[in-house]
């Protein structure tokens, strides 16, 4: 047996490596550890990962202090875009804070084509944040029948015909008893502008319309409106089977609509969003030399807290046709109107003084 193992050796020869392979050292703990760097010069790796540790905090610090100061960046940038005016009366302040908002039909930067020329104020509403906390967005009938300073009795929108804002400002006034604290004016373009920055809002209405002086076609139910859409939505009258009070209660729907669709977390939430909506809403508004994009910030405040809380309607209403040498007119009811703005500026408006004259 000896014998032919030696023999199977002899013939197979000596046992050597392959040439050409080296053999790879296999890596000890010892060699694995780092050499120790001469006394009195710094670990490199610790120097590195210190000033990563360092850097982390820094750049939370940064994307903080960017977090705070970017509302008031863009309310600063958005306010350099306004529009100011002459438009405040001056007299003597009233409890809580008032807006007074006025629609421009003024068909500038529109695609709305027809006989109207210049400026008209087809939208007018009150907007009152009362000391005890409530808001109320009031909507006054554009061709309601009342006192205007210097020219006696006439409708409301013929005021800022006669002296633009400042004597719609002065004929409100007079009206309610309530001083003004902020005007704000928005195009009919503005409209459109801010509807198309969020993306279009949600409108509904009960009934089939095509209404060629608005240009609004609608199938009942509810739509999701682009700008042009929306502000025939806003615009529409004669197809109203309540007329101007049909008219105001979809001119709130829509503004409900818009600050409803800004406060989603697309819109709120993305900074480019933001930048393109305030740059439309601000290019679109005129407003009072003391009002700044700030004070429009709080308006969307009380406006949605107004009508989330479902405090809108008009004063008490006694005719929607009233015979004038201006046509007809919307007589307010002498009695209930100057109760009705009392309890506005206290807060103290209920349910049934805001749907007094909601109609079929």
């Amino acid at each position: 047996m000896r014998e032919r193992v030696s023999q199977q050796q002899t013939r197979r020869g000596p046992q050597t490596r392959p040439q050409g392979r080296r053999q790879v050292p296999t890596q000890t703990a010892t060699s694995r550890q780092q050499v120790a760097p001469p006394p009195g010069q710094p670990d490199r790796g610790v120097a590195r990962k210190r000033r990563k540790r360092r850097g982390l905090p820094i750049a939370i610090a940064a994307f903080l202090v960017l977090a705070i100061a970017w509302p008031f960046i863009l309310l600063s940038w958005a306010s350099g875009k306004i529009e100011h005016v002459d438009a405040l009366s001056g007299r003597p302040d009233t409890p809580g804070t008032t807006y007074l908002l006025a629609g421009s039909d003024s068909r500038a930067g529109t695609d709305i084509y027809d006989d109207t020329e210049g400026h008209r104020s087809d939208t007018i509403m009150m907007l009152h944040h009362a000391p005890n906390g409530s808001a109320y967005l009031i909507s006054l009938p554009r061709d309601s029948w009342v006192y205007i300073p210097e020219y006696g009795e006439g409708k409301i929108n013929a005021s800022y015909a006669y002296g633009g804002a400042p004597l719609l400002t002065q004929t409100v006034e007079e009206l309610s008893g309530l001083t003004i604290d902020h005007y704000v004016e928005v195009g009919m373009s503005g409209v459109v502008d801010v509807v198309d920055a969020v993306g279009g809002v949600e409108l509904c209405l009960d009934y089939d319309v095509n209404d060629e002086r608005s240009e609004l076609v609608w199938d009942a139910g509810c739509h999701v409106a682009d700008g042009t859409t929306a502000l025939a939505f806003a615009r529409m009258r004669y197809a109203d089977p309540n007329g101007d009070i049909g008219r105001a209660e979809r001119q709130r729907q829509v503004i409900s609509a818009i600050t409803k669709t800004v406060a989603k977390p697309g819109n709120a939430l993305n900074p480019v969003k933001q930048m393109k909506i305030s740059a439309a809403g601000a290019e679109s508004v005129t407003a009072d030399h003391d009002t700044s994009a700030t004070d429009l910030a709080w308006l969307a405040w009380y406006f949605r807290k107004a009508t989330s809380a479902g405090n809108t309607g008009t004063p008490p209403i006694a005719s929607l046709n009233l015979e004038t040498y201006q046509g007809s007119a919307v007589l307010l009811d002498e009695d209930l109107t100057p109760v009705f703005f009392q309890k506005l500026a206290s807060g103290t408006l209920t349910s049934a003084d805001l749907k007094a004259n909601d109609l079929p």
